[in-house]
């Protein structure tokens, strides 16, 4: 009865092999022509101030120096 059950365990060894020498192989391979990525980047920057009321008086008073 021993050898019945190891010949069982055997074939079903020989089954798993042959089934992984059927899977499928992965490859990896360098592109032919080289990766191209094209970026569209806009970047817009806003400037906010508030000034006090004096402020505001002297800058346009003096509007040369700026």
């Amino acid at each position: 009865m021993k050898e019945g059950l190891l010949a069982l365990g055997g074939k079903n060894i020989v089954v798993a092999v042959a089934l992984m020498s059927l899977a499928a192989c992965v490859q990896i391979k360098a592109p032919d022509k080289p990766i191209k990525i094209n970026l569209n980047i806009r970047i817009n920057q806003e400037i906010v101030y508030k000034l006090d009321g004096d402020a505001k008086k002297l800058i346009d008073q003096n509007s040369g120096i700026f």
